[in-house]
């Protein structure tokens, strides 16, 4: 009893630490979708679109992903006549920056700065587009859509715009409880039963290979299971219970801006025709080398630090 009910106060905190960052940014994304706001964004980066093999209203997918979501970006690209190689180039970039402001702002309560987790993000985002656009030549035949269906909802007025922003941000926030409080339950089950060591020492080869220690395999599993959201409530919770350095916390932040839900993720562009085990590896191993690089650089300012304060004794 005392483990649920542990888990359950830790779930509930956790969740709300998340909705006051997720609400009000669902809700103010929502609004700006029924104003000239967007299509003006949308308008603006047309021009660019070609230097990342895309087309001009290919923008319009992108634009939605970054603000809204994944399966808003989905339902315009099903609107859209385009390639296998335009899908695959939209794919690969909004797998690393779709939902860009909430999931980026969430992560910020890590202690990673909002402007850094962007710049990874969006950065990722647009060299994967280059390389895909410049070394693969083929994907040139229509993409063929199915399972997937596009909706849309006609809102008449600022009152049905503001209810209907409420109402997304309301059920983001319930289906952030429905998932994080049992993942909490679950985790203090695994502490009660003295799992939660077993699992680290067998995630510890990849945890040490990217400079954190074992305390923090469970938060990064969490991250690419679920999602960056639901892995940085499970790492505020560690950060809380389990001491979790700040330098094992950037690391797991930095791998997770490039890698969170990549399961996910990758599974939700198969109805689009396009390869998706491509998706899986190059997140993956961008992610894994580019958390690599940061620990390694981090361990030898650490170390230079060290031997300066040695060097002055």
């Amino acid at each position: 009893m005392n483990t649920l009910k542990s888990g359950l106060l830790s779930g509930l905190r956790t969740t709300w630490e998340l909705s006051k960052v997720i609400f009000p940014i669902t809700v103010l994304v929502k609004v700006l979708q029924h104003t000239p706001i967007l299509p003006w964004i949308i308008q603006i980066l047309t021009p660019m679109m070609k230097w990342i093999g895309l087309p001009g209203e290919a923008a319009i997918p992108l634009v939605l992903g970054n603000f809204l979501n994944i399966y808003a970006a989905i339902g315009a690209i099903l609107s859209l006549d385009l390639s296998v190689k335009h899908v695959f180039i939209l794919a690969m970039m909004l797998s690393f920056s779709h939902n860009l402001l909430i999931e980026s702002s969430v992560a910020a309560k890590l202690g990673l700065k909002l402007r850094v987790i962007i710049g990874i993000r969006i950065g990722l985002a647009i060299m994967s587009a280059l390389v895909i656009n410049l070394f693969w030549q083929g994907g040139n035949e229509p993409a063929q859509y199915g399972l997937v269906s596009s909706s849309s909802q006609v809102l008449n007025g600022w009152d049905q715009i503001l209810w209907n922003g409420l109402q997304s941000a309301s059920l983001g926030i319930l289906q952030i409880a429905m998932i994080v409080i049992p993942i909490m339950i679950f985790i203090q089950i695994l502490k009660d039963l003295s799992w939660l060591q077993i699992i680290s020492h067998w995630l510890s080869p990849a945890t040490c290979f990217l400079g954190m220690k074992e305390n923090t395999s469970l938060t990064l599993a969490a991250g690419l299971a679920f999602g960056l959201a639901y892995g940085a409530g499970v790492m505020l919770e560690s950060y809380r219970e389990d001491g979790v350095s700040q330098k094992d916390m950037y690391l797991a932040t930095v791998f997770l801006v490039s890698s969170h839900a990549v399961v996910e993720d990758t599974l939700i562009f198969i109805p689009l025709g396009i390869p998706v085990w491509p998706l899986l590896l190059v997140r993956l191993s961008i992610a894994t080398l580019l958390t690599a690089l940061v620990g390694l650089f981090w361990n030898k300012r650490d170390q230079h630090a060290y031997d300066k304060e040695n060097i002055s004794c």
